[in-house]
């Protein structure tokens, strides 16, 4: 246990260096005082025990590196550089200093990949674990939005959906062999930030807006088009060969599976047909989901879909 506050943050400290070029007066006064951009972006996300991970198999390292992760994919789909970030901790009293500290570390792996300030946050004791992160960023020339997209547009995606889904299953289900799914495993554990690519994107003049996926491919297709428009889902539709392995294991379509998705952290964006090839040439993990179409929903094979993503407060 930790003797104190004190005792908390001098760990701390000792993970995450107090001085930092962001920084022009670091942790330890009412206010850490940041050497900001002239436009910023800024997101924040809880990452809560028993809500968002599980201890049974989540590692502390797990735990530090995805709270941090989620929301630099946020960054990831404005294209902003990632600065810096706080950090708000519930502590309980069933976790060890070496818990904290692996907790810690496996946050700083992340964040030194990206030269990210840990700014500030807040400490309390509590009844469970849960990490409240806030970061900022560098905004890029070009804010990409939602919304933007025409009838007849191409709708693209970086990166794969359906994986973390699986692995989460896979990870819920103590019967299944998580060996044979090394990539949907990590993919649920330790989500990669599309950040280098979501700042390729950015530049491009071409793309008309972005977003992270989250929630289910279907329930954000739903919140990144404008109002009036729809889409007409392609195939063939990219699938890993682990969602296909895993969903006919329970008999399941995985296209369905991966449209419903979820924790993705993908980058869904769209662009002109006529700039389509640019898109697809600038990134080497970016595929054809579909095409914007006038009216709502969304189609596949020409039926309509009334499937819903993830909502925490729809039971």
């Amino acid at each position: 246990m930790f003797k104190s506050e004190e005792h908390f943050l001098e760990l701390i400290n000792s993970v995450f260096p107090n001085t930092h070029r962001h920084m022009l007066v670091g942790r330890g006064d009412d206010c850490a005082v940041l050497a900001c951009p002239s436009k910023m972006c800024m997101s924040s996300d809880l990452f809560l025990e028993d809500v968002h991970f599980r201890l049974r198999y989540f590692s502390p390292k797990d735990v530090g590196y995805k709270a941090l992760a989620v929301n630099l994919s946020d960054l990831a789909a404005h294209g902003a550089k990632p600065l810096g970030f706080n950090l708000n901790l519930i502590w309980p009293s069933y976790l060890d200093v070496g818990f904290c500290r692996s907790m810690l570390e496996g946050m700083a792996e992340l964040a030194g990949q990206f030269d990210l300030a840990l700014t500030g946050g807040d400490l309390s004791f509590g009844s469970s674990l849960g990490l409240g992160v806030t970061i900022w960023g560098q905004s890029p020339e070009k804010i990409l939005l939602r919304g933007k997209c025409l009838p007849g547009d191409i709708l693209f995606l970086v990166g794969q959906v359906g994986l973390a889904r699986c692995g989460l299953m896979l990870v819920e289900d103590d019967s299944r062999d998580i060996l044979r799914y090394p990539v949907s495993t990590a993919s649920h554990l330790r989500p990669v930030p599309l950040v280098p690519e979501g700042r390729i994107l950015a530049s491009e003049k071409r793309v008309r807006g972005l977003m992270d996926v989250s929630d289910g491919l279907v329930r954000d297709l739903s919140r990144f088009l404008a109002s009036g428009t729809g889409v007409e889902i392609s195939r063939p539709f990219s699938v890993h060969q682990e969602v296909v392995l895993y969903c006919a294991s329970i008999r399941t379509d995985p296209i369905i599976f991966s449209l419903l998705g979820g924790e993705d952290y993908s980058l869904l964006g769209g662009c002109s047909q006529d700039d389509w090839p640019v898109i697809q040439s600038s990134l080497a993990k970016v595929w054809k989901l579909g095409r914007v179409i006038s009216g709502q929903g969304i189609f596949l094979d020409g039926h309509k879909l009334s499937l819903k993503g993830f909502d925490h407060f729809e039971k």
